[in-house]
């Protein structure tokens, strides 16, 4: 596997729903095409704009928002900033005008049943997520390029080193858990003040401090507002939305303004593990509801598994008096070096490795930081990172109409609660005791994920989408 240097940034960043690698991916191929063309000198130049879509992007684009990510992308427009509320009517003007506004400055006739293509047959070898750019200049030729989104919206030009960021010299290189635990071993470190001090080669720490405080900002507010919205999910499945409902019932008459308020409620609704479970569900299907809906989401490292890592973290916001600011940098900061791990030893993408990828990888993130913030060792955090993915192993993926919906928004209420026990059994077990190191762990995914057949790695081949009549209801 390719060496690699990630930051936290590069395993949560915002944008928007529903697929890290079929939406946020494509649409951030499409500005680095956008901007290749303006760094070419040829942008004003371009007369037609031809698209692409390969292998699960074709089979799956539709229902994941690969279409709606490009035109966006292509418009100029980005996904940490653009209001989700117009990507509905900005596409649609786009497809019924047949005009593009390309980087927001150069305006081409566009038809987008003509000009963007699924190539449903065809798939590039490098990766199942491919799309391609051809622009056709008024001079009659042609400036072509490929890119592959990898998972976790990451994007590689063909042809172009995958290693984006500027090279450092990180002080904790770490490539396997192995490692990690060795740095921890040697410095006394935890896990997350291992991962502070190599984000100090890229920025300062007030800066990596108001960073992932900002990521729990927008992982906190789709929560809220994913409990707070009611309807049906797009798409044709006619999935009604649960969070809204389940939030009422739970939270019963008491009155909350505000996110803070929202959260004291919640506590006086009791401690039950009953009542905490239906919690823990409410918080994973109100990300992910919102994430269907072409919502604000962060991936936690994708976006069809955003929900996971929020609704852990918002139990022990809630339940676990964790709610303080150095909590939350401490959880967020573990959790992306596990990720980190997954992606540098396996894949955190379903078209490559299936829904073991996202959902168990997110559960292994999960577990490892509510490990530590409980007070683990770092040991006993890489060993609740182990026992959730372990229990993950082989899950395939097989959405329902190509919509990330069913199985997946509930899948997310299934990660965490994973993760919260995984954590729990790490804390009362001695990690001497182990059978299966996290390494073993990752080893045995990438090598499933290599056996797996495609019709279960995200391309609505198999499983679940060919068994269940679109016609019918969720469950």
């Amino acid at each position: 596997m390719q060496r690699e240097q990630i930051s936290v940034f590069d395993m949560f960043k915002i944008g928007i729903g529903p697929s890290s690698s079929h939406t946020l991916g494509p649409w951030r191929a499409a500005q680095q095409f956008v901007q290749s063309l303006a760094d070419k000198g040829v942008l004003a130049d371009v007369a037609e704009i031809k698209i692409l879509l390969y292998g699960s992007l074709a089979k799956t684009g539709r229902g994941h928002g690969t279409d709606i990510a490009v035109l966006l992308g292509l418009s100029g427009d980005d996904p940490v900033t653009f209001e989700v509320d117009q990507v509905g009517p900005k596409t649609d003007h786009i497809r019924k005008s047949h005009k593009l506004l390309l980087g927001g400055v150069k305006e081409i006739a566009f038809n987008a049943e003509e000009d963007m293509l699924f190539l449903f047959a065809e798939s590039l070898p490098f990766h199942p997520n491919a799309l391609s750019f051809q622009a056709f200049l008024n001079n009659g030729t042609a400036v072509s390029e490929t890119y592959y989104s990898i998972g976790g919206g990451f994007v590689v030009k063909e042809g172009v080193n995958g290693q984006q960021k500027t090279e450092v010299d990180l002080p904790f290189p770490i490539d396997t858990a192995n490692n990690l635990l060795h740095w921890c071993m040697k410095t006394g470190l935890k896990i997350s003040e291992v991962v502070m001090e190599n984000e100090l080669a890229w920025r300062s720490e007030q800066e990596t401090v108001t960073g992932v405080m900002n990521i729990f900002k927008a992982m906190r507010e789709c929560i809220y507002r994913g409990c707070h919205t009611t309807g049906y999910l797009p798409g044709g499945l006619n999935v009604a939305r649960r969070a809204a409902s389940l939030n009422r019932r739970l939270i019963g008459n008491r009155v909350y303004t505000n996110f803070d308020e929202w959260v004291e409620a919640i506590r006086d609704t009791g401690y039950s593990f009953k009542n905490i479970l239906d919690w823990v569900s409410c918080f994973a299907l109100a990300v992910n509801e919102e994430n269907a809906s072409f919502g604000r989401v962060v991936t936690a490292p994708t976006n069809g598994a955003a929900g996971v890592i929020p609704a852990v973290l918002q139990y022990f916001l809630v339940f676990s008096d964790g709610y303080e600011d150095s909590k939350i940098i401490q959880f967020l900061l573990t959790a992306s070096e596990i990720g980190s791990i997954f992606k540098k030893g396996a894949t955190i993408s379903a078209a490559m490795g299936g829904c073991q990828a996202e959902i168990g990888v997110s559960s292994a993130m999960a577990a490892a930081a509510l490990t530590e913030c409980f007070g683990g060792t770092q040991r006993q955090c890489l060993m609740a990172a182990e026992i959730a993915m372990e229990h993950h192993l082989g899950m395939t993926c097989d959405p329902i109409g190509g919509l990330v919906q069913v199985p997946c928004i509930e899948r997310n209420t299934m990660g965490a609660i994973k993760a919260i026990t995984a954590s729990q059994l790490a804390l009362q077990t001695n990690p001497d005791n182990a059978k299966v190191s996290l390494d073993a762990v990752v080893k045995t995914m990438w090598q499933t994920a290599q056996d797996m057949n495609s019709k279960y790695k995200e391309t609505a081949d198999g499983g679940l989408a060919i068994n269940i009549p679109l016609s019918l209801p969720e469950c």
